[in-house]
């Protein structure tokens, strides 16, 4: 290879060259520009700057509130647009019961307001204003009906009005929401000072690592032994990332792209560690997991290697059952029909084969009463974002 690839995650930073990749943990007590300095300067200087890229997940992603008029289209329409953007969802709600929503309180990246073909008499009243007063958020952007632009424009200050994502045949026009908030995703990247100074070693654009790995999906079948339909999981240190191949979604969606992507921003094992033990102590199941493991509920009060290790086993499980007909949060795949899943991220530099085999089946056979599994791959040396890059 000519050109030299770097990953900056929320806990680790990857460079790859020659096909090898070396993986190191963050300093958190200098900028990532230093700290990549200080450990990979020799490498670095080898390349000019047109030859480095660099992608990075390491601000966690954004947020987004979406409000919809129906769950059939218009709200099941936009969770898809945000899922596949890397936007991570915070609450959804209907319109018509919007009267009695609570706002969020924490602050949101993005508000998506949509709904009604362009054919459709204005829908949007004086609800929707009332509701936002309640709601802290720094963007918001109109996909819905036509007949609704200019009352929206008028009573909404900086709202960024584009074209519907449902057209009048009520099929999904994803191009100008999904571009939207991709940008939005850049930007919020480009405005950490850390990411920032990365640009003095680089003269190419910055992605965020969950669209590089999304690109890399229609590749993997040229370098890995997989096929569709599979999925990939990135267990990170800020989040868990779910890519899948659409044919394992039943739904009325007709999407460009023959993959989409989840992320869970509650699920990573270091800087979402508190989040992931909440999650994992109100799952029924969980217990149980941990009785299989041969460990117990106190584990998940430890700072050690061996908890961090259980915790990591536990994000596994927790992540298939918030995608499986048990318990789907947004998106239900059809986990039955998958014939591979691909594990990539922080786990697989602790995690055996052995082990993610083993917690693989437990869900398998807990929650899908099934006695055999997809065929499993670790990508032990997290390469796959390489593909992405190199495409």
């Amino acid at each position: 290879m000519s050109k030299l690839l770097i990953d900056i995650g929320s806990t680790y930073f990857k460079v790859a060259q020659a096909g090898k990749i070396e993986q190191y943990f963050r300093n958190f007590d200098t900028t990532i520009l230093n700290d990549l300095s200080s450990k990979c300067a020799d490498v670095i200087t080898q390349y000019d700057k047109d030859d480095i890229y660099i992608c990075s997940s390491a601000n966690g992603g954004l947020s987004t509130l979406i409000i919809g008029l129906t769950n059939s289209f218009s709200l099941k329409y936009a969770v898809n647009i945000a899922f596949n953007s890397g936007i991570n969802i915070i609450d959804t709600v209907r319109y018509p019961a919007i009267a009695d929503a609570l706002p969020p309180k924490t602050m949101i990246d993005v508000v998506i307001i949509v709904g009604g073909i362009d054919s459709n008499q204005r829908v949007f009243d004086d609800k929707l204003l009332n509701y936002l007063q309640g709601v802290q958020y720094q963007n918001i952007v109109f996909v819905g009906s036509q007949q609704n632009h200019e009352f929206l424009k008028s009573n909404i200050k900086d709202i960024v009005v584009l074209d519907n994502i449902i057209t009048d045949k009520l099929q999904i026009h994803e191009e100008a929401l999904k571009n939207y908030l991709t940008d939005l995703y850049q930007a919020d990247i480009m405005g950490k000072e850390d990411i920032k100074e990365l640009y003095a070693i680089t003269n190419n654009q910055i992605f965020s690592t969950p669209y590089i790995v999304n690109r890399s999906l229609p590749e993997i079948n040229k370098r890995l032994d997989v096929a569709n339909p599979f999925i990939v999981v990135d267990i990170g240190g800020a989040t868990t990332d779910i890519h899948y191949s659409r044919d394992l979604v039943n739904d009325n969606i007709l999407s460009e792209s023959g993959y989409d992507r989840l992320v869970f921003k509650k699920l990573g094992v270091f800087k979402s560690r508190e989040s992931l033990v909440h999650i994992a102590r109100q799952n029924e199941f969980v217990f149980e997991l941990l009785e299989h493991l041969n460990v117990t509920e106190n584990i998940l009060d430890e700072q050690s290697d061996n908890a961090t290790r259980v915790l990591m086993l536990l994000s596994i499980f927790l992540v298939l059952y918030k995608v499986s007909k048990h318990h789907a949060a947004y998106i239900e795949l059809n986990l039955e029909i998958l014939n591979n899943i691909l594990f990539t991220g922080g786990i697989t530099k602790v995690l055996t084969q052995e082990d993610v085999d083993d917690i693989t089946l437990f869900f398998y056979k807990k929650i899908l009463h099934f006695h055999h599994t997809p065929t499993i791959i670790l990508d032990k040396n997290y390469e796959i974002w390489t593909y992405g890059v190199e495409e």
